[in-house]
């Protein structure tokens, strides 16, 4: 190869990504891969020159669940960099926002593009080079989750980290200090077509003989199945985590109720962790440094506020929610005085440059005009997510006294692919080929959305739906929204269902700077 750059990198890694028909069979349960995932990352981890058993030397707080993992992750990592302001923490979470890169950090800071394209070619080329395989199956490259997965695992080990925060779906580590279940959620397992028990059982995997297994509040299904496995797996002890003094008198760096939860296991697993590394004593005190580090946690597209660093009067709330559940908690925490709701003081000003406006307005009230953007995964069900959205706004506003009704909430609402520009391309790190061609040319699942909101609000108005083929054409007809509502001192706009989508308005509509 002549050159080894990030964007080769990035190309080469596209490369690797599962195409629709295989992430269907995979759901469906006609392929293999899920019960080979094990063995062929040992195989994997082989082939570039480790063993299972090196991965011991990253010091892992292991995490996985259904939803708040990666809050879970964060948490945690900022926990122990307050407390070990000393120690070189990495952490490995999924998916990215804007670059690949951002998946794989150290102490907060993702890889440098340079330290990215050095770790990926090691891991590629050894794998080129060596290609002897033990299971017929195995492909000579692993899917592009599992090469980031390696790209990580050598890249800790050769950095010398001293703490790792990994947050994987499945267990394979031997020997991690301390492990954990975030919230396993019941719509997410209907999409996969398994059970909560078998999801939970999918889950508890990361429990290990002789390691702390912690989880928080479960369905009782579910709660049960990781019971049995730590037992099975002879994990040290099985802990609910219980509520921890003084945390929900603090202000987290995540905003929305249901991150309380999340810091909660967070707390727990880094106290843990403490315990065996440095000898802290496993008490109920929640120190400055912890309090700290929950305080300064940072975790983009997750419940997040950004004031457009061009446009002052538009506002994006930022939140990959993508079940049902996660989906409520978005909007509990958007349709509250903390988001959508809040407090703002009318700007006299704004309104002179208005000649049409009627200055007596101006002490009284606040124009707002409030927009979302969604897209979900094909295959989900469009009318659920949005009947779910519907119902929590309506129970939010009831709440808050708010005597606007919930159909009206929104003034518009855009359907558009995660596809990120206006001619059909991709920034390179947010490519995807896990669309369907068919669905995608048809904008087969953005019609069922605005089908479904039509359904579910027959009085919304119809020019105020929108279907657009790409995230540049969402952000484009945000930007005609803000010029059109000239008497609007606010324009709010809630991109969610996505994380893809997230991290693709972010890139077009120029936020990186202020959002990641």
């Amino acid at each position: 190869m002549s050159t080894r750059t990030y964007s080769d990198a990035v190309d080469h890694l596209n490369s690797l990504q599962s195409n629709a028909a295989t992430l269907e069979a995979l759901r469906t349960g006609k392929s293999r891969m899920d019960s080979l995932a094990i063995p062929e990352m040992v195989e994997y981890l082989g082939r570039i020159g480790y063993t299972a058993k090196d991965l011991n030397r990253l010091n892992v707080i292991h995490i996985t669940g259904t939803k708040g993992k990666g809050s879970t992750s964060a948490f945690t990592d900022s926990i122990l960099r307050h407390v070990k302001p000393e120690w070189k923490v990495g952490l490995y979470t999924s998916p990215h926002l804007v670059a690949v890169r951002e998946r794989i950090r150290i102490n907060g800071a993702p890889l440098s593009e340079d330290q990215f394209s050095q770790f990926f070619f090691d891991v590629w080329d050894r794998l080129e080079k060596i290609d002897k395989r033990e299971h017929a199956e195995t492909s000579k490259m692993p899917a592009y989750f599992r090469f980031v997965t390696l790209v990580a695992y050598h890249a800790f080990l050769s950095l010398g980290v001293d703490a790792t925060i990994l947050e994987v779906g499945v267990g394979g580590l031997p020997k991690p200090v301390v492990t954990g279940v975030s919230a396993l959620g019941l719509d997410h397992t209907a999409v996969l077509g398994k059970t909560i028990g078998e999801i939970a059982w999918q889950k508890g995997g990361i429990y290990k003989e002789g390691v702390p297994a912690l989880t928080v509040n479960q369905p009782e299904e579910g709660f049960e199945v990781l019971k049995q496995q730590a037992q099975n797996r002879k994990a040290s002890e099985l802990i609910l985590v219980p509520l921890t003094a003084g945390l929900s008198k603090i202000e987290l760096g995540l905003a929305g109720t249901h991150q309380y939860q999340n810091a909660g296991l967070a707390v727990h697993l880094t106290k843990h962790f403490l315990h065996v590394k440095a000898g802290w004593s496993l008490d109920d005190t929640l120190p400055s440094s912890f309090v700290e580090g929950l305080k300064q946690t940072r975790w983009p597209g997750r419940c997040q506020t950004v004031v457009d660093p061009k446009l002052a009067r538009l506002t994006w709330f930022l939140d990959g929610a993508h079940t049902k559940e996660s989906l409520e908690c978005c909007m509990q925490w958007f349709a509250s005085p903390a988001a959508a709701l809040r407090q703002i003081v009318p700007s006299y000003r704004h309104w002179l440059n208005c000649p049409s406006a009627p200055l007596v307005a101006t002490m009284n009230f606040v124009i707002r005009t409030r927009v979302l953007i969604f897209n979900c995964t094909n295959g989900r069900s469009a009318h659920a997510l949005l009947e779910t959205a519907v119902a929590k706004i309506a129970a939010q506003l009831q709440l808050h006294g708010e005597a606007k009704d919930a159909n009206s909430f929104f003034d518009y609402v855009i359907f558009c692919t995660n596809v990120t520009y206006t001619d059909g391309g991709f920034k390179g790190d947010l490519t995807s080929k896990s669309i369907p061609e068919k669905d995608l040319a048809q904008l087969t699942t953005q019609h069922e959305l605005a089908a479904a909101w039509s359904s579910l609000i027959p009085t919304f108005p119809s020019d105020h739906i929108h279907v657009v083929p790409s995230i540049q054409h969402a952000v484009n007809l945000v930007h005609e929204i803000l010029t059109e509502n000239e008497l609007s001192q606010v324009v709010d706009v809630l991109v969610s269902g996505s994380l893809h989508l997230v991290g693709g308005v972010i890139e077009v509509a120029d936020l990186s700077e202020v959002a990641l």
